[in-house]
C-alpha cells in the first residue's frame, strides 16, 4: 500500500485511544442487562466519552479543523471548510444489547469533498480506511467491491422497511450498523446497501471507502445532513439494484 497521510495517521491514533473505552464499557453491558437502571444511560455516557476522546485527539493534530458529530452537532473552528465528521459509536442499539457489531466512523471533508475515511470495529479489531485517489484498505490489504453479476447471488443490507418491501426474494440483512454495512460493500462481504433518512455521520466515511474500492454510490449533495437516502453497491450490481429501488 502507499504510505498513509498525516491526517489518516491522526485518525487511526484517535480511534485506537477511543476504542479502549468502548471495549472496556462493552464488557460491562452484560452485568447491566440485569440491573434495574439498565444499560441505556451507560451507553449514552460511553458515546459521549468516546466522542470527547476523538475530538481531543483529532484537535491535537489539527487544532483549527471544525467538527460535525452525532452527539455535539457542529463545532466551528477557524478552518470552517475542513471538517471532521464523526460517529463515535455507529450501532449503539447493538452495543446496548451486547451484540458485538458496531464501529467508530470518522471522515475528513475538505472544501465539501471527502478526503480521508476510517471505520474501525474495535471488537473484531477490523479497520477499513481510504483516501481520495489512493484506494481502500482493510487491515492494510487493498480491497475491492465484489464482481458478481447475478443479483440473485448477492447479499444486501438495508433497514426494516427495505427488508420487507423491496427484495422479498433476495438475500437481505439488517445489521444495525450502517458504517460497517458500507465497509462490507467495499470489501465484497456485501454486494449492496440502501437506506432512507440516514445521517451524514453514519455514512460519510463509508461513502469514500466504497468509492475507493471501485463501488458506485448515489450523489448525496442535494440532501440535508440528517435525512439522506443512500444507495451503494458494486459497480456491476448498482444499476440492477437501482432498478429494484424505484419505489423505495
Amino acid at each position: 500500500m502507499n504510505s498513509i497521510s498525516p491526517n489518516l495517521n491522526i485518525m487511526i491514533k484517535a480511534c485506537e485511544k477511543a476504542s479502549k473505552v468502548i471495549i472496556r464499557d462493552f464488557g460491562e453491558i452484560e452485568n447491566l442487562q440485569v440491573s434495574k437502571k439498565g444499560p441505556r444511560d451507560f451507553v449514552t455516557k460511553t458515546d459521549k466519552k468516546v466522542e470527547r476522546i476523538l475530538i481531543e485527539e483529532l484537535s491535537k493534530g489539527k487544532k483549527n479543523y471544525s467538527f460535525l458529530t452525532e452527539e455535539s452537532g457542529r463545532i466551528e473552528n477557524t478552518d470552517k471548510d475542513k471538517i471532521w465528521i464523526i460517529d463515535p459509536i455507529d450501532g449503539t442499539t447493538n452495543f446496548l444489547h451486547g451484540i458485538p457489531h458496531f464501529a467508530i466512523s470518522i471522515a475528513l471533508s475538505i472544501d465539501k469533498e471527502l478526503k480521508s475515511a476510517l471505520i474501525f470495529d474495535p471488537i473484531k479489531n477490523e479497520i477499513f480506511f481510504a483516501e481520495t485517489n489512493n484506494g481502500a484498505y482493510f487491515n492494510n490489504h487493498r480491497i475491492r467491491v465484489s464482481n458478481k453479476n447475478n443479483i440473485e447471488d448477492c447479499l444486501f443490507s438495508s433497514d426494516q422497511k427495505g427488508l420487507k418491501s423491496i427484495f422479498p426474494n433476495l438475500n437481505m440483512r439488517c445489521s444495525g450498523c450502517a458504517a460497517l454495512d458500507l465497509a462490507y460493500v467495499a470489501s465484497g462481504r456485501l454486494d449492496g446497501f440502501f437506506f432512507n433518512n440516514i445521517n451524514l455521520w453514519d455514512i460519510a466515511a463509508g461513502i469514500l471507502i466504497v468509492k475507493e474500492a471501485g463501488g458506485s454510490i448515489n450523489d448525496i449533495s442535494g440532501y440535508k445532513e440528517n435525512s439522506i437516502d443512500i444507495r451503494a453497491a458494486s459497480a456491476n450490481i448498482y444499476p440492477k439494484m437501482m432498478k429494484k429501488l424505484t419505489n423505495f
